[in-house]
């Protein structure tokens, strides 16, 4: 039976969201909101990303992904993030913003809007999608018609053009958290089936990312290559936990780390690990880690060397918001009510939105048959209102591990086990 992996982000803008283009001397046309409705209607999506090459760009998603997730672990719990959720999300967000707001947003992603709209359309278009290992993306944007402010057309063509997305208007009540709740679910594949409780009485926007995995291992592991085993800890305690034994054929090694790559069927996406030589803390290694880095350890990769392999079963959940994290990565003036610029979503006074907080929660869960995982960000924006000898690596302490597009290189997951 195949598992799914699900990968669901959801931003929810409490007043004003991302931008993409450069300030215009007069403003863009807005859109008048009706009660409730399409606001997409008449909107269609003109750029297509079909046959588009996937080019060095999209490098970023790696980079982004490394730095937020060392911002986000501690060194001591498990740990679990979505570059590519988190990204596209944000992006969204940012065609929706000018100034220094939009500049910031532009240095963490490592990419001017313009260049990185074009480059998330080619490789949303470009991820496999065979029966073996399949990743879907979908959009989708509710707009608070009790907000007061009027949505500017060059905000919704840019997040159709590039996103897909789908905005719809409503009065932000329970209905419209049902609403959003039941679309969340629908798009990770029942993986998280609620992400909002209620929605905030001034909030303005909802705008959620949803990524999806669908994997089943290569090789599925039988029943005599799960055996009891011991998984110690970073503090020495040995804690049972259930091993999944195997030989692989991908060795990756750096100078502080040893690992592997297993593959899910049809060889397009794989589990990547990184056990830390004995004497290195896993919260150093983490630390060095780098975009470009990680690109070199999974370019490496020997096919030649087998690897005596093992892999706990195990059941990860991580909450946490991002406010800090993303303030280290230099996004600071959104969460500024004095300096926020989200003047290209909505007609608004200067200043008067900003980003109150951005949560997110991630599961995952490995076991015989292959991953299952789901993730949820809520970002809320307020009115200011073979063949030599074998290696062995046994994950039986603390480890990195990645779910990767073997294509091009891309972390769809960074995470880190402490505990199991």
């Amino acid at each position: 039976m195949k598992r799914i992996l699900a990968m669901c982000l959801l931003l929810a803008l409490l007043s004003g969201c991302g931008a993409g283009s450069p300030a215009a001397t007069e403003p863009p046309p807005t859109v008048e909101q009706p009660r409730t409705g399409d606001l997409m209607e008449g909107v269609s999506a003109q750029v297509s990303g079909g046959g588009a090459t996937v080019g060095e760009e999209i490098g970023a998603v790696t980079d982004f992904g490394v730095a937020l997730f060392r911002e986000c672990f501690d060194g001591a719990a498990n740990t679990l993030v979505s570059p590519l959720s988190v990204m596209s999300a944000l992006a969204m967000t940012a065609n929706g913003t000018d100034g220094e707001t939009l500049a910031q947003l532009e240095t963490a992603f490592g990419l001017p809007m313009d260049e990185l709209n074009a480059a998330l359309l080619a490789y949303r278009d470009a991820l496999p999608a065979e029966d073996g290992g399949r990743t879907e993306l979908a959009n989708g944007i509710w707009f608070n018609t009790g907000a007061g402010l009027t949505v500017r057309q060059e905000f919704l063509q840019a997040n159709a053009d590039y996103y897909g997305a789908a905005v719809r208007s409503a009065p932000y009540d329970d209905t419209t958290a049902d609403e959003i709740n039941a679309w969340v679910k629908d798009n990770t594949g029942g993986c998280v089936d609620k992400i909002v409780d209620q929605l905030s009485p001034g909030a303005v926007m909802t705008l959620v990312n949803a990524l999806a995995f669908d994997g089943e291992w290569e090789d599925i592991y039988s029943e005599d290559q799960v055996r009891a085993g011991t998984f110690t800890t970073q503090d020495g305690q040995a804690r049972d936990a259930e091993m999944m034994f195997s030989q692989e054929g991908a060795f990756l090694q750096d100078e502080n780390a040893r690992g592997f790559l297993k593959y899910y069927k049809d060889r397009n996406y794989a589990f990547a690990a990184l056990l830390p030589d004995q004497g290195t803390a896993l919260a150093d290694y983490a630390a060095s880690l780098t975009g470009e880095r990680v690109r070199d350890i999974l370019a490496s990769v020997r096919e030649d060397v087998p690897v005596d392999a093992a892999i706990p079963k195990f059941t990860a959940q991580y909450g946490a918001a991002l406010n800090e994290a993303l303030r280290a990565m230099g996004v600071t003036d959104a969460f500024d009510s004095g300096r926020a610029d989200f003047s290209r979503l909505a007609e608004a006074a200067p200043g008067s939105l900003y980003v109150d907080q951005v949560l997110h929660k991630t599961f995952i869960q490995v076991d015989e048959k292959g991953t299952q995982a789901g993730a949820a960000t809520a970002v809320e924006i307020r009115e200011a209102s073979m063949m030599g000898p074998m290696e062995q690596v046994h994950l039986d302490r603390p480890f990195i591990y990645m779910l990767i597009d073997c294509a091009h290189g891309v972390p769809l997951f960074i995470g880190a086990i402490t505990v199991v």
